[in-house]
């Protein structure tokens, strides 16, 4: 499976805003904490807000912010809005992938694969993200 760069910048952008929920940032902003190339980020940020999980506000008090709570976006809700199918073959879809003969159980090798993968994914929200770090920080600093 390969997780593409779009999805991992569009996590951190998301887990990003979601540490800061009352206040808009910028691309810039995030591009910065992040250490994204800014111009990357600009066009997953715009297909992130054409998906809904983002929102945003023009003007000088303006930036993005969440369009959902935190704890309703999932990885899952990431890669389906900026990566689409969750695996692909050659491009195509698993759904109606069929192979003759010696290698007729493989497509549904290659289904449950996707289905794994799609049920951890959609098992992790944003908000469980910035709660394991939040803990991470806390053992760190009790040691």
């Amino acid at each position: 499976m390969h997780i593409s760069a779009k999805a991992d910048y569009a996590t951190r952008a998301l887990l990003e805003l979601a540490r800061e929920p009352a206040r808009p940032l910028t691309c810039e902003a995030i591009a910065s904490s992040q250490q994204i190339p800014f111009r990357f980020l600009k066009s997953v940020v715009s297909e992130l807000r054409k998906g809904g999980l983002v929102r945003s506000q023009r003007g000088c008090e303006g930036g993005y912010w969440l369009g959902r709570p935190a704890e309703e976006i999932t990885l899952l809700d990431i890669s389906h809005v900026v990566d689409g199918e969750l695996l692909t073959l050659r491009g195509e879809s698993l759904a109606a992938l069929d192979y003759p003969g010696a290698a007729t159980a493989l497509p549904d090798v290659w289904r449950r694969i996707e289905a794994e993968a799609a049920a951890l994914l959609d098992g992790v929200t944003v908000a469980s993200l910035l709660s394991a770090e939040a803990d991470d920080r806390l053992r760190k600093g009790a040691a």
